[in-house]
């Protein structure tokens, strides 16, 4: 396969890398996935390791690799390539894309997590225009794409609707505010407040709701309200054209998809105004174990400087 032009994606996430070979026509012809370790000696030697694994396994040689873009939680400066504060990998200020550069020679570059999976969505997806990729996990965030672009605002924090505030008498959230849209349905939060052992606590609780249980019935009533709450915020205050839900929550499939719309619809029921928004009808829930935010850290990788917009070709 030499001679190919690959671009490589990377989604960097607390415990595992995907990783994504992507070919010129936007296909993805390789996918793997590794741990992606603690501190920073660990994050980049996994990040090299991966790719190197990724190239013996889709059958393309190193020097066929024109760019590898890299996902990463965190905040992120995108220009100098480092990341600061990745709490999640054990990381207080990396210069990523240098060092994974000396050690492959391959051009990097870095984008927070998010922000990348928005671009990912908006090109999986074939969606002009505007969007926003909602993105339900252990913590809530989401990011903006209008035309092909990252929409960050002025100080980056574009999307950050996880920390807004939506009741006033509910749970103290982890960055000190009250009733914030993460402790509604951000899984992490949902499993603190369940209290109850299991892998996969928030599935836990939809199945003990639909048996009946009260607490879980609540949760539940918690989790499709917070995403309401969320997709509510985004197009509000953006007025994107869609909302795609994605996340590791998206494994809830049918469930969280129903619910959110109901809630959205029942929210909506009092208000025309809210009504003549149709946004249960702007939001669609993305398969789970898709690869937007790998696909979209090697669309991040390719683009030029900062400008960082995309083809949808």
């Amino acid at each position: 396969m030499t001679g190919r032009r690959i671009r490589v994606g990377l989604d960097v996430g607390g415990t595992k890398i995907d990783a994504v070979a992507v070919d010129d026509a936007d296909e993805i012809i390789g996918r793997l996935r590794r741990e992606s370790g603690w501190g920073e000696h660990e994050v980049v030697a996994n990040i090299v390791a991966a790719v190197r694994d990724l190239a013996a396994e889709a059958g393309f040689a190193l020097d066929d690799v024109e760019s590898a873009g890299v996902g990463i939680p965190g905040l992120v400066d995108a220009d100098a390539g480092r990341v600061l504060h990745a709490v999640n990998l054990g990381v207080e200020s990396l210069d990523l894309a240098v060092l994974a550069h000396e050690r492959l020679g391959v051009d990097f570059r870095i984008e927070n997590d998010v922000k990348a999976a928005a671009l990912g969505a908006a090109v999986l997806r074939g969606i002009t225009g505007s969007m926003a990729f909602l993105n339900l996990g252990t913590g809530v965030a989401a990011g903006i794409v209008i035309d092909g672009r990252i929409w960050r605002g002025s100080r980056g924090t574009a999307g950050e609707i996880g920390h807004l505030s939506v009741d006033p008498n509910g749970r103290l959230c982890g960055c000190g505010q009250v009733g914030c849209i993460e402790t509604l349905c951000g899984g992490g939060a949902l499993a603190r407040a369940w209290g109850r052992p299991g892998a996969l606590p928030v599935r836990d609780i939809l199945d003990a709701a639909e048996l009946g249980d009260a607490d879980a019935v609540a949760l539940r009533a918690d989790l499709f309200r917070g995403a309401a709450a969320a997709t509510r915020a985004l197009v509000l205050s953006a007025d994107v054209d869609r909302v795609v839900i994605g996340g590791g929550l998206t494994a809830l499939g049918s469930r969280l998809d129903a619910g959110a719309r109901e809630a959205l619809r029942r929210e909506a029921a009092s208000s025309a105004f809210m009504r003549s928004l149709r946004l249960d009808e702007r939001i669609e829930t993305l398969p789970a174990g898709s690869p937007v935010a790998a696909f979209g850290a090697a669309l991040v990788g390719a683009a030029e400087s900062s400008k960082e917009i995309v083809s949808h070709g």
